[in-house]
């Protein structure tokens, strides 16, 4: 975890690692067709970066990347991959994404997610939550969470000290397991992230996430973030 770091849920964080290019960047790839460039962002530049949004020219705004570390549980992870694999199929391809995982065929994994609340299904829904647990019910619920929890590691533990391969000793580990990714994706790509996790119905773990990703843009690149919000908003 490095120094510019968000902590999320109890054990996870979002760090960003670099950010490649800016707003300059985007109004210099939307100019070069007509064969212009220039080095100081000004007025002209943030009306042009509202055109482009307003227009959907969305190609310009892959020229900017941004690299997170992110630790999270797996049952966030296969959630936010699903943005990886989507963006080759979707009606804007090409967004740009590079995405390397920690594997448990080579490492031991250890560490558990354990929620502070236990939320309750939606009524009017087959997924998402509605209302928590009262904390007289749901202690109950972490306490056989935590057990199963204890009792699964101390078996997967074994199974690694006797020589069997991580790779299978892993089939028990639950979705709860931390794991860590370097995900690389273009403005657009993180933008199309937060559009769809920053919803309401989006799971509330992986909202947090999100709202640390948001963070990170705000903290970049300022300017260009408020254009984005400003445009989508009308």
């Amino acid at each position: 975890m490095g120094s510019n770091s968000i902590n999320v849920l109890d054990k996870g964080f979002v760090d960003l690692q670099d950010v490649f290019g800016n707003e300059t960047t985007i109004v210099n790839a939307a100019r070069v067709s007509y064969g212009k460039q220039k080095n100081d962002f000004d007025e002209s530049d943030a009306k042009l970066l509202g055109y482009l949004i307003r227009e959907k020219h969305w190609s310009p705004f892959r020229h900017v990347f941004f690299r997170f570390h992110i630790k999270a549980p797996e049952i966030v992870l296969r959630q936010w991959y699903k943005h990886v694999v989507g963006a080759e199929w979707s009606a804007q391809a090409s967004q740009l994404h590079g995405w390397n995982e920690i594997s448990g065929r080579y490492i031991e994994m250890n560490e558990f997610y354990i929620p502070t609340e236990w939320r309750q299904q939606s009524k009017s829904s087959k997924q998402g939550s509605e209302g928590v647990f009262e904390t007289s019910v749901s202690s109950g619920f972490s306490n056989q969470y935590t057990t199963i929890i204890d009792e699964t590691m101390k078996f997967y533990h074994y199974l690694c000290d006797v020589g069997v391969a991580k790779e299978q000793a892993r089939l028990i580990l639950p979705l709860s397991i931390y794991t860590e990714v370097i995900w690389t994706a273009s403005f657009q790509c993180v933008m199309n992230f937060l559009d769809l996790r920053l919803d309401t119905h989006s799971q509330l773990e992986i909202r947090e996430y999100a709202k640390a990703i948001e963070e990170h843009l705000k903290t970049s690149l300022p300017t260009l973030y408020e254009i984005w919000l400003r445009e989508k908003q009308k």
